[in-house]
């Protein structure tokens, strides 16, 4: 069956669902629900109105009763059948089965009325009708039916019902139209389903089901649309009713009512049944009834999780590991996954440590999605084996207990036996290798894992290739050899976690050519950078041509399913590349390639592998896979096309390759293409012209690749491009650089110096040194010819890449020459010189003098087999080994820590019985050295020749401390140390020599090896169990073997069983400083019964005796190296390291040669660098190198086997190591140390934080900015111009500046003033004015030559806005100064005098101008002009108070023009200045004094001049005053007091007065007590006394004028009142002599207070001075009046003294007594017109007498004053205190002089 849409890509969810036997229920649900969905949203519609149709037609035969009965019954049926069909139709499995149904029962419908030839068209319309009326019943039965399983409940086909269908299709409407009206519109309507829950329409199982579904909807919609078969006839209507006829025999009326009974019988049973469905068998989502639980395992076990899901319909249960649905196909036999009656399982067999995961179990179905969580742990057993779980039936042992070194099954041996030789093949046939894999002891449970490699890749099986594993022998059949085919294969057997290998080399040659003196065929034909028709072909040049040059080759393709082949090119092309255009997008390609020369062409080489012609974007989606299955939801994003986008040009146009023939374009898509796909064309100029021309005229290309043929060779082009698409042509890119038509890459020069030497018997060792200024080498073909015979043979047709080879097949005891050529992608060089001439024969003993070479051996990760040999060994094969492998017992080693088996070296067949162990420190760095030299530079040819020579060179001394690293039954592992001196040049190897000793008699030296070894540890085989063994080590290099060692100590072999680790070995320093030094070390060969768990370095000083050591570490180290500080320089130490596992620390390792801790003069440091270009490397440079010395580089000290991190290149005394891409995985400490020196090496670690360092650094370095010493700014000129700058801190003159705004550049021009200063790096541009349109984004790009940088402001809303205003506002400001105009605006200040002075600056003003002063809009008049010195203008006010507050304004003004400036002294402006006041005032306030007065003692201080808001308090010992009666404070004039009335004891003290200005408080003190307070109320008592006398004396209150004119004979009348307490005494004087009262004068006193002087008739007697003298016992005063009689006869009148008309008054001062005048003198400080401030109410004292002024308005005084001769008789005031004045609020009088 067909997948869901939403799987169809994803097959590896669902590929159970194509067995149906593991068809779940849900699945069977989903099937039968999308294809139902679809029939029946097509096809209910035809139901309904079929059933109105039979209503229509039914009702004109019938009565208006049985026709409404009728109507209600069938339109029930309809109404709730269709309800339920509807619901139905969401998605369950019988409505198809409905359908089929019922249209049985038409056909059995239509049968029956054709029987009846009789019938009219009327009873043809009621057949058609009945008939939809059986299709109806029919469904909704077998709707009843599926509804009774429990897919739907009645609650949710109610919600439902109203949810899917439109509302046209529930009215009951008359849906079919008569003949007549057969053009008239409709009222016909689809149901539409839009489910929540509905699965989507259209997943059908197969195309031919939904043909079938959609030819029936198609065929019921015209069936009813048409009304095909039905006759209806409208008759003429009744008022009441419309009648419809029709004509029906008998047999179809009964018919009919019987088929309405079972119908509604049919409804009824339906209704009943659904009020008793279970509720819990309807829809709901899924739960886990039962949840997987988590397991803990051992290794080689089998697992099975479990669970159970509820929900309906039935969940699907998908299983994923770690998110990623686990594929049953893809892992034939691991997973099992099973569902069953709703319980579900996941087994998974032979469990291993990679499922140790998380599992899940995801539920889903139409209500949604659970998932449920589940752990396996998968344990690796360490410890013993329990012997019963070998013979378990059911639990599977786990395979790593069968290979433990320390385990039951440690005694496993593998060996191979029958091994496959060096092997010689040609093309064409059918090759097998294989050997025979014996396994000891043999468990049958155990089965061993059998891999092939070819060159250290694994070989999988294919057409070329097949594997057998018989359970004995393990072998591999080439079927069709192809030379690709040749090179190093290795048999590895892998046991759980160790393995065994074994390898040799295989060759294959040509095939006989079709063609005689025809070339042998290409090989390793490869498609690179393949895109939608383009793709890049290259091949291996072979290394026969037949006797003749090849002159080119031919490149055939095949399209993949067809057989026929197509030849790309016409004419052959010599460069092994080549692009092939022309693919058709979406097609797969094979390709060939054919050699050809003078002769003939060549056999086609084998085919590639198939490549399609897609985008790499798409090729990649392809490939990757989805890691979550589907949710149930599905987005579709629909994007509109961008009709009409022209696209824009492409970018990073690049000549990627150029040769004589062709040019190869690449370029990077627009950005701007709109959504189709765009198409390119190619155009080509010759260098220097604009003569562009189109180079694919006929059809663009799709890639953006393309190579152009057809160039004149020589010559310079320039290329561009330009997209299209349906919306036409766009713009060219930019051209490339002219591209001269050659070939860039050239071919190699010839090899160096060619050096063979002895191997076996018949094969011969062959270096080389690699061509100079060589590029892209592809390898190297070798070959030999016998002496004298002048034919050469290859020795390989495979390239190898290596300077290094071992030919094989030679004949034994012939002399052969040897020459090679390099190659690459150009072709093939010439042949180097001949070698000297070299007898086949095995390199023996110390007779192996050139055939040693360090090369010969690596780390593979293990130790070989007994039998294996080192022949046949090739550089293309060989890796370079790291320094640390560890040496395992029995040659097992731990799968985690070793490399794949291209580390492993291979062996020709020789039957050996030793086996070395390729582990040693000394030769990989050698090995490593090699390499890296090899890579950055030829050897230097002269050097080859020193080193040549015998007299520059001499054999190396001896090696010394000879130890054994493990010892077992039959075999032991020696370790020795380098010798001191080598001879001037590498150790090439090591020979072995071994011998008995029996009861202390040495026997004869053996040799343990016949071939050189180049590590330091050694295994020695097949040696006697219990026997005692000494050795000796004898090295070797070019100039011949040295001398042996001593004999070591006698060593007895048998198997070491401690528990503890054996000794580290080849401990070695580095890096020797002053301070510290690094130390280096190898793992113990013998591990003790438990892994390594960690190492001790201990140390002492070289003298220093045993008990000095001492441990560096107090932890153990997992590495095994250690940088070791804190050294006392000129001291020499010595070291040695400890290992230890679970039982132990074990046997220290040999004692290092004492190092002495200096740094050496001369020594250089590793530098990191990086360059120009972003390129990160670190340098190393040493001044001490000798001819053969080398720089060694590692990562963390182990040599840098993987150059796809680093590139490194070594000139003379220089080596750079480069980083490719630094990330992470280059994380560590990075070493160089430089071979044949005196231990010159220095180290760097690059961790995460100098990582990032180097990055930014690079980044910067790649991408040079230039560096800004200030952003893109803004700011506003003098003017209200914009100035927009930034600077740089350096431009050189070639720097440029683009000015972008809103993405678009703008220019020098009108409105912008652009200026850039290469001097002092500032680039501005000017705006004359800002306009609302200038908002926006602001640029600034600089580029200097290669570094870049930009600045950007943007301007937009508020901040625009705001730099517009200021722009306006100063360009305001510029023209307003043009006049007269104001610097500072106005001001106020406080003086000293505490007067507020208003000013203002200001600027550009003449004699002319005026200046105005206002307040509040009126002019103040100012009494002067001002002379506007210094340019200040001042208006002062005095005595500042609230009745100054308001607005001020001064105005300027000339012919120039006005400028003003306005101050607002109100509200917080006015507070703020009447702080300022305050402040001033209480500032200029004086020190506290002391004065008494009549009524107690006075505090007074005076200020400059008061204001209210200053505010005053007082403080009495430190407490506030409350105010009374008796003590009062007050302001008069300036003078602010304090008034302690009645003082007492208790009023002594500190007083201390606060003035508060608002803001601050200022305080004045003074001390009334003691001396000042006795003195001040001493002087209050006298005071007080003299003011009851005062008070109490006899005084003239008033009425006596100064002067009285009388006529004589008039009668004088003068009175006056007096006052005193006690009364006075009242007497007169006349002329300063006693009067007294007579008969004409008549004198009054009476009351105590009324006294009148009365002459009846006056006469000139009586002129004279009259004194009146009033007296108590407190004092006397006199008044005085003269009275001037003027004669005048014969009239006599009597006058009063207050009538006007005959006496002149004239007034007088009045005098007063002594004490009265000295009173008055004592009251002078109080100051006249000044109003008394109370700060107290103070009620009258009633006992006091009130004041009397002088009667100057009443009539008697105005008499008086006629009477006299121009005096005025007036009262004398008495004086009063001020206080009473202020009571009375009067202003004391000040007395005139």
């Amino acid at each position: 069956m067909s997948l869901p849409f939403y799987q169809r890509h994803h097959e590896h969810y669902d590929r159970a669902y194509r067995h149906k036997a593991l068809q779940s229920t849900v699945s069977q649900y989903q099937k039968e629900t999308k294809s139902k969905s679809a029939v029946y949203a097509q096809g209910s519609t035809a139901y309904a109105r079929g059933s109105a149709a039979y209503r229509h037609a039914s009702a004109s035969d019938f009565s208006l009763d049985s026709s409404a009965a009728y109507s209600h019954s069938s339109s029930a049926a309809y109404s709730h059948g269709s309800s339920a069909y509807d619901l139905e139709s969401a998605g369950y499995s019988y409505g198809s089965t409905a359908y089929d149904h019922s249209a049985a029962r038409s056909k059995r419908s239509a049968a029956y009325s054709l029987d009846s030839e009789a019938l009219s068209k009327s009873s043809a319309a009621y057949s058609h009708g009945s008939e939809s009326i059986n299709k109806l019943a029919a469904a909704y039965r077998l709707g009843s039916e599926a509804y009774s399983l429990g897919l739907k409940d009645s609650n949710l086909m109610i919600e439902d019902q109203s949810y899917k269908m439109s509302p046209k299709a529930k009215r009951a409407k008359q849906n079919l139209v008569s003949e007549d009206k057969e053009n008239e519109a409709t009222d016909y309507s689809v149901p539409i389903f839009t489910g929540r829950e509905v699965s989507i329409s259209g997943i059908t199982d197969t195309e031919e089901e939904r043909i079938k579904e959609s030819a029936a909807y198609v065929a019921k919609r015209n069936l009813f649309a048409t009304g095909e078969g039905v006759s209806v006839s409208k008759v003429a209507k009744s008022t009441s009713e419309e009648k419809h006829h029709e004509k029906k025999s008998r047999k179809i009326a009964i018919r009919e009512s019987a088929e309405r009974v079972a119908l509604k019988k049919t409804l009824e049973e339906t209704q009943a049944f659904h009020k008793k469905l279970n509720q819990d068998k309807l829809l709901h989502a899924p739960e886990f009834v039962i949840e997987p639980r988590s397991h803990t395992i051992w290794e080689k076990q089998n697992v099975k999780f479990h669970c159970s899901v509820a929900g309906w319909p039935a969940p699907r249960v998908t299983w994923y590991k770690n998110n990623v649905p686990i594929n049953v196909q893809t892992h034939p036999g691991k997973y099992i996954i099973e569902s069953r009656y709703g319980l579900h399982s996941l087994e998974i067999s032979t469990c291993d440590f990679d499922d140790t995961a998380q599992y899940r179990a995801s539920a889903m179905n139409v209500k949604g999605e659970i998932s449920a969580y589940a752990s396996l742990v998968v344990k690796r057993y360490k410890g013993e084996i329990d012997a019963s779980l070998l013979h378990a039936g059911t639990v599977s042992m786990p395979l790593g207990f069968g290979v433990t070194p320390h385990g039951y099954a440690s005694r496993f041996e593998i060996s191979f036996v029958d091994k496959f030789d060096v092997a010689f093949g040609r093309e064409g046939e059918t090759m097998s290798l294989g050997c025979t894999v014996v396994i000891s002891p043999d468990i049958k449970r155990f089965k061993p894992d059998i891999e092939w490699y070819r060159n250290g890749v694994l070989i999988t099986p294919s057409k070329w290739v097949q594997m057998h594993w018989s359970g004995e022998r393990a072998s591999l059949t080439l079927t069709h050899a192809n030379k690709e085919d040749e090179g190093l294969y290795t048999l590895r057997v892998v046991m759980g976690d160790y393995y065994e290998e074994y390898s040799n080399y295989v060759f294959v040659r040509d095939a006989d050519a079709e063609i005689p003196g025809a070339p042998g065929a290409p090989l390793d034909v490869q498609c690179l950078d393949a895109n939608k028709d383009y793709v890049i072909v290259s091949w291996k040049q072979p290394a026969v041509d037949g006797g003749n040059p090849i002159l080119g080759y031919f490149i055939d393709r095949c399209e993949v399913g067809t057989t026929h082949w197509t030849q790309c090119n016409e004419t052959p092309v010599k460069f092994a590349r080549f692009p092939v255009t022309g693919l058709i997008e979406g097609r797969s390609y094979i390709f060939r390639v054919r050699a050809v020369n003078k002769a003939g062409v060549s056999l086609p080489s084998r085919v590639s592998e198939p490549v399609a012609a897609l985008d790499p974007a798409d090729r990649a989606r392809l490939r990757s896979h989805p890691s979550a299955p589907w949710t149930g939801q599905i987005i579709v994003t629909e994007e509109e096309p961008a009709e009409g986008v022209v696209p824009g040009p492409p970018t990073d146009l690049q000549v990627i390759e150029a040769t004589k023939n062709y040019v190869v374009l690449s370029w990077k898509p627009p950005g701007q293409r709109g959504h189709e796909g765009i198409m390119y064309f190619v155009e080509k100029c010759i260098a220097g012209t604009e003569d562009w021309q189109r180079v694919n005229t006929e059809i663009p290309v799709k890639s953006p690749r393309f190579a152009v043929f057809d160039l004149a060779e020589g010559k310079s082009y320039c290329f561009r491009v330009r997209c299209c698409n349906s919306a036409g042509i766009g713009e060219p890119s930019e051209p490339t650089e002219a591209t001269v038509v050659d070939d860039k890459l050239d071919i190699p020069k010839a090899p160096g110096r060619i050096m063979p030497t002895r191997n076996t018997d018949t094969s011969v060792v062959v270096t080389w040194t690699e061509p100079p200024d060589a590029k892209e080498l592809v390898g190297y073909y070798i070959e030999s010819s016998v002496v004298g015979s002048g034919r050469w043979e290859p020795c390989n047709n495979n390239p190898v890449k290596g300077t290094r080879f071992i030919c094989h097949g030679l004949v034994n005891g012939e002399k052969y020459i040897f020459r090679v050529r390099a190659v690459n992608a150009a072709g093939l060089s010439e042949f180097s010189q001949d070698s000297e001439p070299i007898e086949v024969q095995a390199a023996i003993g110390g007779g192996l003098l050139h055939g040693v070479c360090p090369e010969l051996s690596g780390k593979a990760g293990g130790l070989t087999d007994r039998t294996t040999s080192w022949e046949g060994m090739h550089e293309s094969s060989q890796p370079i080994f790291d320094t640390d492998a560890l040496l395992k017992c029995n040659a097992k080693f731990n799968r985690d820590t070793l490399r794949s088996s291209s580390d492993k070296l291979g062996s020709t067949g020789d039957n050996n019985t030793r086996e070395m162990v390729k582990d040693a420190v000394t030769s990989a760095p050698q090995k490593v050295a090699a390499k890296q030299a090899s890579k950055s530079q030829p050897r230097d040819l002269l050097t080859l020749e020193k080193v040549t020579k015998k007299k520059d060179t001499a054999a190396p001394s001896p090696p010394y401390d000879i130890m054994v690293l493990e010892s077992v039954r039959d075999s032991m592992v020696l370790g020795w140390k380098q010798p001191k001196v080598t001879g001037g040049t590498e150790i090439t190897g090591y020979y072995v020599n071994y011998r008995e000793v029996v009861d202390g008699v040495p026997g004869k030296w053996m040799e343990a090896n016949i071939k050189a070894i180049s590590e330091r540890a050694y295994r020695i085989q097949n040696l006697k169990e219990n026997m005692v063994y000494q050795f000796q080590v004898a090295a070797a290099n070019l100039a011949g073997v040295g001398t042996p060692s001593l004999p070591s100590q006698p060593f007895k072999c048998e198997e070491w069983t401690i528990a503890v680790p054996g000794p580290p070995h080849d401990v070695t320093y580095t890096e020797v400083r002053k301070d510290s030094l690094v130390l280096l070390w190898k793992q113990p060969v013998y591990t003790g019964r438990s892994p390594i768990a960690g190492y001790y370095v201990d140390m002492k000083e070289t003298e220093a005796k045993e008990e000095h050591w001492r441990s560096v570490n107090e932890k153990p180290l997992q590495k095994k190296f250690l940088k070791i500080g804190g050294l006392k320089e000129g001291v020499s130490y010595v070291f040695r390291v400890r290992a230890t596992n679970q039982a132990g620390v074990g046997k220290p390792s040999d004692v290092t040669d004492p190092v002495v801790a200096e740094t050496r003069p001369g020594t250089k440091e590793m530098v990191v660098d990086v360059d120009d270009n972003g390129v990160i490397s670190l340098k190393f440079e040493c001044d001490q190198m000798s001819p053969d010395s080398k720089f060694v580089w590692s990562k963390n000290y182990e040599p840098i086997e993987d150059d796809s991190r680093l590139n490194i290149d070594t000139k003379g005394g220089k080596s750079k190591a480069t980083f490719k891409d630094l990330g992470e995985d280059d994380l560590g400490i990075y070493s160089c140390v430089v071979t044949d020196t005196d231990g010159v090496s220095a180290s760097h670690t690059i961790d995460e934080e100098e990582m990032k360092r180097l990055l930014a650094l690079s980044h910067e370095r790649k991408f040079p900015t230039v560096p800004l010493a200030s952003e893109l700014a803004v700011e506003i000129l003098e003017k209200g111009e914009v100035r927009f700058w930034l600077q740089a801190e350096k431009l050189s003159g070639n720097a440029k500046a683009n000015f972008v705004f809103n993405d678009k550049e703008i220019f020098n021009g009108e409105k912008y003033k652009m200026k850039v200063d290469q001097k002092t790096g500032l680039v501005e541009m000017i705006m004359d004015k800002l306009e609302d349109k200038d908002e926006g984004t602001y640029t600034f790009q600089l580029q200097d030559g290669k570094a870049t940088n930009q600045s950007s402001l943007v301007l937009i809303g508020d901040v625009f806005k705001k730099l517009q205003d200021e722009a306006d506002f100063q360009r305001k400001e510029w023209h307003r100064k043009q006049g007269p105009h104001f610097v500072d605006k106005l001001g106020w200040e406080v003086t000293d005098d505490c007067n507020v002075m208003l000013k203002c600056k200001v600027a550009n003003i003449k004699k002319e101008t005026h200046i105005v002063w206002y307040k509040d809009d009126r002019e103040i008049m100012v009494d002067e002009e001002h002379d506007f010195k210094d340019g200040v203008c001042t208006l002062l006010i005095s005595e500042f108070s609230k009745k100054d507050a308001g607005t001020y304004e001064v105005i300027l003004k000339d012919d120039r023009g006005k400028d003003s400036s306005e101050l607002k002294l109100k509200d917080t402006a006015f507070a703020d200045l009447m702080n300022e006041v305050c402040r001033r005032i209480a500032l200029s306030a004086t020190d506290l004094k002391i004065q008494s007065t009549a009524e107690g003692i006075r505090l007074y201080s005076y200020v400059t001049y008061y204001v209210e808001d200053l505010r005053v308090g007082w403080v009495h010992n430190d407490t506030q005053i409350r105010f009374t009666d008796r003590v009062k404070t007050g302001v008069t004039g300036e003078q602010i007091w304090l008034q302690i009335n009645e003082p007492t004891p208790q009023d002594k003290g500190k007083y201390t007065m606060e003035l508060f200005d608002g803001k601050t408080g200022h305080k004045k003190t003074v001390d009334l007590s003691g001396r000042a307070f006795d003195e001040a109320f001493a002087e209050f008592q006298r005071l007080k006394q003299a003011a009851i006398a005062e008070k109490n004396r006899a005084r003239v209150l008033g009425g006596l004028p100064d002067v009285v004119t009388i006529q004589e004979g008039k009668a004088l009348n003068l009175s006056c009142t007096v006052w005193g307490d006690p009364t006075p005494e009242v007497s007169w004087l006349k002329n300063e002599k006693s009067f007294v009262s007579d008969a004409n004068c008549i004198l009054k006193f009476e009351s105590g207070k009324n006294v009148s002087f009365t002459i009846s008739t006056v006469s000139t007697l009586d002129s004279g001075k009259y004194s009146i003298v009033v007296k108590n016992k407190y004092g006397t005063e006199t008044s005085d009046v003269t009275v001037i009689v003027i004669s005048v006869s014969g009239q006599t009148d009597t006058v009063q003294g207050h009538d006007q008309n005959n006496i002149t008054v004239s007034k007088k001062k009045k005098t007063t007594t002594a004490s009265k005048r000295k009173e008055g003198e004592k009251k002078d400080f109080i100051k006249p017109h000044v109003e008394e401030i109370i700060a107290t109410e103070e009620t009258p004292d009633p006992n006091e007498i009130p004041p009397v002024e002088t009667e100057k308005d009443t009539k008697s005084n105005q008499r008086a004053a006629k009477m006299t001769d121009g005096k005025a008789a007036v009262a004398e005031m008495v004086p009063q205190s001020t206080e009473s004045l202020a009571r009375q609020g009067k202003k004391p009088l000040e007395k005139k002089p």
